[in-house]
């Protein structure tokens, strides 16, 4: 019943307020408009963020055990999803949105009293602790993991069936070391798959289509990146007074549970600098658009990338669970990347190759 009741709570509240927003959205023109970028038929409602945000905020109010902690996350979630709504409908600039995302991440350091004060054992001989200048790596961070999952919004259901896969594995390591946040991701996951119903249209195409938008995508980024910091630190500050956090799991396990979004904007970012393009400049290079030019239906570049996330993800649990050496752990993440990154810049060589043998 722990789990159940949350559950279908979240569900059920995403759904109705789809249901409810969704002629508002239209009346106020928040709408995804196809263009040279986005190819889709007709104008599609940005709601699926706020519909997620107000199913979780109203079933953690119930579910969750009230701490300082807490609020500030709820706090922190309803700035980004009222940047991530200001975004969709007035695209804002870039330098707007980064000064907003410190600040968001101003909370988690400053009002939580978290941030990355070490890496773990990544180096083998010594703990990489990073002391004061975890506070910069920790903004880094924030923002990292906000544009990872932003920038992989490109197919229907890529970005949340990604953060299904992320959610997913941190709720059962929350609740593997008896931490009351696994409820939390637990909650985003009903209210993920209720989106989801939506947007894939599925199991029943009659329903109406929509997007989660850049609110959505960017309310899940900084949720992932809140939980990442709370399972892998103790409170680094002495303002965290109403709750005594543990290590849930080692830093490096994190990089594998946000694999795929953090590869993609990381092999992204690193060509448009190399090209003389702002890091932040829109294209069809990232790695949907890359299968969808391989030949692959969206549904099949789905179902593939998702099936990959999953198996990065439950390497990390692996490690984790059989406390494989973070060192290696972390060895095999940077040699993932460069294989990751490699394939990218030769993908029509490999293609190419595979079609004649």
């Amino acid at each position: 019943m722990e789990f159940l009741f949350p559950f279908a709570s979240a569900f059920f509240l995403c759904f109705a307020t789809i249901l409810v927003v969704n002629p508002i959205a239209i009346k106020i023109g928040l709408l995804d408009l196809p263009n040279d970028r986005k190819c889709h038929d007709g104008a599609i409602p940005l709601i699926g963020g706020i519909g997620i945000f107000f199913s979780v905020l109203m079933a953690s109010s119930i579910f969750l055990e009230h701490s300082q902690t807490l609020n500030l996350y709820l706090i922190s979630s309803a700035l980004i999803l009222f940047l991530g709504v200001l975004d969709d409908r007035y695209d804002l600039s870039v330098k707007i949105r980064l000064v907003s995302q410190v600040i968001v991440a101003s909370i988690l350091i400053f009002g939580a009293g978290f941030y990355l004060t070490s890496l773990g054992n990544i180096l083998y001989f010594f703990e990489f602790k990073l002391g004061v200048v975890g506070i910069i790596v920790t903004v880094l961070a924030v923002i990292g993991s906000i544009n990872a999952f932003n920038m992989v919004d490109g197919i229907d259901g890529l970005a949340g069936m990604l953060s299904l896969v992320t959610f997913t594995t941190l709720s059962f390591l929350f609740y593997r070391a008896d931490s009351p946040w696994f409820l939390l991701p637990l909650l985003f996951n009903a209210a993920i798959l209720a989106y989801l119903f939506f947007n894939l249209r599925w199991p029943f195409s009659s329903v109406n289509k929509i997007f989660m938008g850049d609110a959505g995508s960017m309310l899940i980024g900084l949720t992932v990146v809140w939980l990442l910091v709370l399972g892998t630190q103790a409170s680094a500050l002495p303002n965290n007074l109403d709750m005594v956090n543990i290590q849930v799991f080692s830093p490096v396990t994190a990089l594998y549970l946000i694999a795929i979004p953090l590869m993609d904007m990381a092999a992204i970012m690193y060509r448009r600098v190399r090209k003389g393009f702002s890091p932040f400049k829109p294209d069809r290079d990232h790695l949907h658009h890359i299968f969808e030019r391989a030949g692959y239906t969206r549904k099949q570049t789905l179902v593939r990338i998702t099936a990959l996330s999953a198996l990065l993800a439950v390497m990390g649990l692996v490690g984790e669970v059989y406390y494989v050496p973070e060192w290696i752990m972390f060895v095999g993440f940077i040699l993932l990347f460069l294989g990751y990154n490699w394939a990218l810049a030769h993908v029509w060589k490999i293609i190419t190759w595979l079609k004649r043998n």
